[in-house]
């Protein structure tokens, strides 16, 4: 399954769990770290855990993918999954407009889960 894929597998499992202004943004031209960001904003602690575990979940059955690494689960203000060629961010309002992933990453081509959908269709 190619990094484009994954990150659009990433994306509905957020949306299946109500994730709120979920953004894809691909940086494979501009980074070495990854090819795929996935940012989206869960409202309360619960809800950063839920959309966490679904993403895990689909994932794993979907993709057979397991995440390298394992951030922030617990406080889940910021939660991250990286899978080496996709990151997952999942933050609460505040966290996510205090860090402004999107703007440190504006570089990269940004697409918004909606626009992805219709192009994976």
């Amino acid at each position: 399954m190619d990094s484009e894929r994954l990150a659009a597998l990433a994306a509905e499992a957020c949306d299946d769990r109500k994730a709120k202004d979920i953004q894809l943004i691909n940086v494979e031209k501009v980074s070495s770290i990854t090819d795929w960001i996935v940012i989206a904003e869960g409202l309360s602690d619960v809800q950063v855990r839920a959309i966490s575990k679904s993403v895990e979940i689909r994932l794993r059955d979907e993709a057979n993918r397991s995440p390298l690494r394992r951030e922030g689960i617990n406080e889940a203000k910021w939660a991250l999954l990286d899978y080496g060629e996709l990151i997952v961010n999942i933050l609460q309002p505040k966290e996510r407009s205090y860090y402004d992933l999107e703007a440190f990453w504006s570089n990269g081509e940004c697409h918004s889960f909606n626009s992805m959908e219709s192009k994976l269709v």
